[in-house]
């Protein structure tokens, strides 16, 4: 994953969680609740879709003040990453939205921002993993 999208991402999270509004925390909220039900092993590009949906809604609450183009090009290759890591990265992103969703209630903008970066390079560490796997 390009540096400019986690350093991107890491400053809209900032920004949402300092502008968050009870409908955006109720649709962030409702998002997990319903990518928790679908399963990673049989739905994963279903899956990982509903993943990559959060960073739309995180999007959607500084859509003002970022270009929309810039915003969803990043989502996309966050889900083609999401995609080439698989269902292995279902159960760490789950654990990241939940506690970027703990950090965002609280108001901890730094927090929120540092939790999206460290998911992101997680993910982008699995995602040069998966790459460099040989096919079986």
């Amino acid at each position: 994953m390009d540096e400019q999208i986690i350093e991107l991402y890491a400053h809209v999270t900032r920004t949402a969680c300092l502008r968050m509004t009870p409908q955006h925390l109720a649709a962030l909220q409702s998002s997990l609740d319903q990518t928790s039900c679908l399963s990673a092993r049989l739905q994963w590009d279903r899956k990982a879709t509903a993943h990559a949906e959060m960073f739309n809604l995180l999007a959607d609450a500084v859509a003002e003040a970022l270009p929309s183009s810039l915003l969803s090009s990043a989502t996309g290759r966050v889900h083609d990453l999401m995609i080439t890591v698989g269902p292995a990265a279902d159960g760490i992103t789950l654990n990241a939205r939940r506690r970027l969703l703990t950090l965002i209630r609280a108001g901890d903008a730094d927090g929120a921002a540092e939790e999206i970066e460290r998911h992101l390079r997680v993910l982008s560490f699995m995602g040069r993993l998966a790459s460099a796997a040989p096919a079986l």
